[in-house]
C-alpha cells in the first residue's frame, strides 16, 4: 500500500496512574515462586521490564482513548467540530454494542457529522486504522480523522495472579500464563488528515502487510462471565512465528516502499520484551542502536505500545525532521503490518 496525501498532524498518549514492579509481582506470587523452586528476578530478567503501569480496574477504555484524545487535540490546529471520522482501535472495549468510539465520540463532545467505528485486530489494531484512515483520505472521502486507543490489562493481571497462587500449578502448567504478566495499559491518539492541511507534518508514505492464520491459537484471549480479561500464550512458539512472520514482512516492506535498509534513522517497534526485540534485531539485521523502547516501564500495551513509543520518541526529540522511520508491528493472529513515515 502506498500514500501520497496523508500525515500525522498530531500524536499524544496518556499515562495511567499505577504503577507495578516485576519485583511486586513476584513478591505477591511468593508462595508459588518458592513452591515451584523459581528464582526471584526471573520475569526482569526475561523480558527486560521492570515494570507496567494500570488504571484503576472499573475504567473504561473509552475514557482513556478520549484522554489521549483530548490531548491530540487540544495539540492539534484544528477544531473538533472539523473532523470527518472517530476511531477506536483497541482491544479493549467498553462494550459488545455500541462502537466504543461512540463513547469516545461524546466525552470528547465531537460533531454530530463525525462518523465512528471500531477496529480490532489484536496488538496491529492502531496501525490497522492508519491505514484505513489513511486510504479514506486518500480517496478524498475525509479530509481529517481521530484515532485513538485505550487499553487496561489490569484485569488480566489480577486474573493471572489469581490463578497462578492455585496450589495445582505446576512448573509446565504456568508457561501459558506467562506472558500476562507483561501486560500493562495506557492510551494514545492521533490526528490524521489530508497533506495540504498540515504541509510540515510527518508523512505516512506506504506500508507493507503478511499474515499467518495458522498461528492463530498460539495466543487467545477473551473475558469471562464475570467479565475478567483472559489470554493463554504459547510464549515461545508464538516468539519463533512472530519473527518469522517479521521477516517476511519486512522483505516485502523494503520493496514495496524502496527503502534501503541503511537509510533508515529510527525503528519503531511493538514493544513485547527484550527477548522478542534482540531476536527480531538479528532476524532483520537492524541496527539496535536506531531503537527505541518503552517496554522497561510500560510493558506490553497491546495497540497503544507501537503508537506510544512513536509518540514518546517525538517527545523525547530521538526523531528529528527529516528522519525516515520504520514502524514495525506484530499481533497475535498471526499478522504483521510496517509502515514507512518521513519526518
Amino acid at each position: 500500500m502506498r500514500f501520497s496525501n496523508v500525515v500525522i498532524e498530531s500524536i499524544a498518549y496518556d499515562t495511567p496512574p499505577e504503577v507495578l514492579s516485576s519485583d511486586a509481582i513476584e513478591e505477591e506470587l511468593g508462595e508459588t515462586y518458592e513452591r515451584l523452586r523459581l528464582p526471584k528476578g526471573r520475569l526482569e530478567l526475561m523480558t527486560g521490564i521492570q515494570e507496567r503501569r494500570f488504571y484503576p480496574v472499573e475504567t473504561m477504555p473509552s475514557s482513556i482513548s478520549a484522554a489521549a484524545g483530548k490531548v491530540a487535540l487540544a495539540n492539534s490546529r484544528f477544531d473538533k467540530d472539523s473532523f470527518d471520522l472517530i476511531a477506536h482501535a483497541a482491544v479493549c472495549r467498553d462494550k459488545m454494542e455500541p462502537a466504543t468510539a461512540s463513547y469516545v465520540h461524546g466525552l470528547l463532545e465531537m460533531s454530530p457529522r463525525a462518523q465512528i467505528w471500531d477496529l480490532s485486530n489484536a496488538c496491529l489494531g492502531f496501525l490497522n486504522a492508519l491505514t484505513l484512515v489513511g486510504s479514506m483520505i486518500e480517496s478524498g472521502q475525509i479530509e481529517r480523522a481521530l484515532v485513538c486507543s485505550g487499553e487496561n490489562g489490569k484485569s488480566l493481571m489480577d486474573w493471572t495472579l489469581e490463578e497462578l497462587k492455585k496450589p495445582e500449578q505446576t512448573r509446565k502448567s504456568v508457561k501459558p500464563y506467562f506472558a500476562n504478566l507483561t501486560i500493562g495499559g495506557g492510551g494514545v491518539a492521533a490526528v490524521v488528515c489530508r497533506k495540504d492541511l498540515a504541509p510540515e507534518s510527518p508523512q505516512l508514505l506506504g506500508g507493507s502487510v503478511r499474515t499467518d492464520s495458522a498461528s492463530n491459537l498460539l495466543c487467545e484471549g477473551g473475558a469471562s462471565g464475570q467479565g475478567e480479561l483472559q489470554m493463554l500464550t504459547d510464549s515461545e512458539e508464538l516468539l519463533k512465528a512472530g519473527i518469522q512472520l517479521a521477516q517476511t514482512t519486512w522483505a516485502a516492506f523494503l520493496e514495496d516502499n524502496e527503502w534501503d535498509v541503511g537509510d533508515i534513522d529510527r525503528f519503531i517497534c511493538h514493544q513485547v520484551g527484550s527477548a522478542h526485540r534482540r531476536q527480531l534485531f538479528e532476524a532483520l539485521n537492524l541496527n539496535l542502536e536506531k531503537d527505541y523502547i518503552t517496554y522497561t516501564s510500560w510493558g506490553n500495551v497491546g495497540s497503544v505500545s507501537c503508537p506510544l513509543t512513536l509518540a514518546k520518541a517525538v517527545e523525547d526529540e530521538v526523531i528529528k525532521t527529516g528522519d525516515k522511520v520504520a514502524l514495525l508491528g506484530i499481533g497475535s493472529g498471526l499478522s504483521s503490518l510496517m509502515l514507512a513515515i518521513q519526518f
